[in-house]
Parts: structure tokens; C-alpha cells; sequence
């Protein structure tokens, strides 16, 4: 028996979902298949512009979730995202670039993919339907009440990330839903609704597109907005990177130049008595203090330099 053959005889108990935005027909793109490529590509960039007004219209709920996962973490809490498909990809990309961008452990901020990290190179559609996998993948975490978890999907009705949420909400855990549905299309408990309502996609159905594209920039600004008041960010510049390579090491000694105004071997030598920390080194210049009591005043504010730099009373 294949696999349609397997569903066909649950046929009566599959919901109807044509009402969902994200599953309807785009006025704009009915006839795409006859256009020409100039037209078809003027269709997606008309089309592209509906996640920004989206991000824009959610800006009240993208506030509120960057202060409470803040606080979260700030006492001893760890960020989680979960989705299947499209979303869990996401969801994996957006954590995974924590550690080299703002020199975070991998363990406070974590993806759970439906059907594991193989999910994100070869489809396992079937795994979003099991209620009951991504409740024992936030276990087998230790996922606590002090936690967050960010559910993606894009269409609202996906079992594997609805149970996780309703899962975490129990515990007591921050609950945050992020879809591209209205609350009278799909409507569960959370502490925070981030709806980005982009419309219809341009192929029916492939909320890899607009639904995606919010999806994305939604989780950049909620990453980066919590990085930045944890104090990773000082001066719009990345001073926790992570310096494994030669592109990241040029990174480094041109941030040391900027903010110091300092030439590359003032920054190199800095870097060397730093050993590699783009931070303690920007301490060590402003404040005079040496290696080890830069580290224990860095200790002393939560690794924070810009509250460190003003408890100092140092003004830049």
C-alpha cells in the first residue's frame, strides 16, 4: 500500500484548509504561466513588498517578544524555535548563526526541525502531523518554564508545532507564535500573536515565498533586538564574533580601528593582549585596565561593555 493509499482511508477526518490566506488562489499571478519572464519577475517584486508592511503592522508584538525573551535569558533562560518544512529550516538557520555572530553558546538558542536536522536537506513532510515528537525533542532539552519557544507556521495548523507550544505554555515557559493566518482562520493560546498577514502566495500554497520572507525577517529583528540589549552589539558593530577565520580576524582589527581610532597594528597588538576578545579589548583600551581585571569588571555587568563602559563612567 502506498503512501496516498495510507491517507485515502482517513480521507473523512483530513481537514479542509482552502480557507487559510496562505492556501488561496493570488489574483495577481492566476495566469503566470503565461507571462512573459519580464512580467513574471515585476509580479514577484510587486508581491515582495507585502512582508515588509506585514513586519511593520506586527511591530507592537516584535517589541513585546524582544523584552520578554530578554528578561528570559537575562535569568539564566534559553531561546527555542520550532517548525516543520520551510519554517524549521528557518528556524535552524536563524539559531545556528547565533554562535559565530554574537559569540553565544549553542545551547542558548536551539532549533527543533520536524524530522530532524535531515529535514533540512531532503523533505519529510510527514513528520509535522506527530503531536507528539516535538513535545519529546523540548524534553529530551530540558526545556523548563524558564525557557521560550518560538513556533513557527506559516499557515497556523501544523500538530508538531501547535502541541510543542501548548506543551511549553503548561509549563509555563514564554510561548510565541509566529503565522501568516488570522485568529478567526487558526487561534490558540500563547503569550505573544505575531501574525504577518502577507496575503496569497504568488503559487498557491508556497509559503516557501512572501509567508517565508516574513518569517525570516521577523526572527532577524527578534535575534539581533535581544543580542544587542544582552550587549553583544556596541555601536552598531558585532563585538562578541567569534574570530575563526581570516575574514573574521580582518573584521575584528577593522571594528578595533573605528571605534578606538586606532591604526591595524595598535588594533592587532590589542587583540593579542585581548587573546582574540573584540570586547575586553575596546575595555582595556577605554578604561586602562589590564587583561584580567577587564575580564573581572566584564564579569561583574553580565558581559555587558556598554553597561560596564558607563558603570566606569566612561563616555564615548
Amino acid at each position: 500500500m502506498n503512501r496516498f493509499e495510507d491517507y485515502a482511508r482517513e480521507i473523512n477526518e483530513i481537514k479542509d484548509r482552502g480557507h487559510l490566506i496562505t492556501e488561496q488562489q493570488n489574483d495577481n499571478s492566476e495566469n503566470i504561466h503565461l507571462y512573459n519572464t519580464d512580467k513574471l519577475v515585476d509580479v514577484f517584486i510587486e508581491e515582495d513588498l507585502k512582508p515588509q508592511l506585514a513586519i511593520k503592522y506586527s511591530k507592537k508584538n516584535l517589541v513585546k517578544s524582544i523584552d520578554m525573551i530578554y528578561n528570559r535569558l537575562n535569568n539564566k533562560g534559553r531561546l527555542f524555535y520550532i517548525g516543520a518544512g520551510t519554517s524549521g529550516r528557518l528556524a535552524v538557520l536563524d539559531a545556528s548563526e547565533c554562535p559565530p555572530t554574537f559569540c553565544t553558546s549553542p545551547d542558548l538558542v536551539q532549533a527543533i526541525i520536524a524530522g530532524g536536522y535531515e529535514s533540512l536537506v531532503k523533505s519529510s513532510e510527514q513528520a509535522e502531523d506527530n503531536t507528539e515528537i516535538s513535545i519529546k525533542e523540548l524534553k529530551d532539552r530540558k526545556f523548563t518554564s524558564n525557557d521560550c519557544l518560538i513556533g513557527i507556521t506559516a499557515g497556523g495548523t501544523t500538530p508538531y508545532v501547535i502541541s510543542s507550544l501548548e506543551y511549553a505554555k503548561k509549563l509555563g515557559a514564554l510561548t510565541i507564535l509566529i503565522t501568516s493566518v488570522t485568529k478567526d482562520q487558526s487561534n490558540f493560546s500563547t503569550d505573544i500573536d505575531i501574525r504577518l498577514i502577507t496575503g496569497p502566495e504568488i503559487i498557491a500554497g508556497s509559503t516557501r515565498l512572501k509567508a517565508a520572507t516574513a518569517a525570516k525577517m521577523a526572527l532577524n529583528i527578534i535575534s539581533s533586538g535581544v543580542m544587542i540589549k544582552l550587549g553583544k552589539v556596541y555601536k552598531n558593530r558585532m563585538i562578541d564574533l567569534s574570530v575563526t577565520n581570516n575574514k573574521l580576524l580582518d573584521r575584528s582589527i577593522r571594528i578595533l580601528c573605528d571605534l578606538l581610532n586606532i591604526d591595524r597594528d595598535a588594533a592587532i597588538k590589542l587583540l593579542e593582549e585581548s587573546r582574540g576578545s573584540v570586547k575586553v579589548s575596546i575595555l582595556m583600551r577605554l578604561s586602562g585596565m589590564n587583561y584580567v581585571n577587564s575580564i573581572k569588571e566584564l564579569k561583574e555587568n553580565n558581559d555587558h561593555l556598554p553597561n560596564t563602559l558607563s558603570k566606569l563612567g566612561i563616555r564615548t
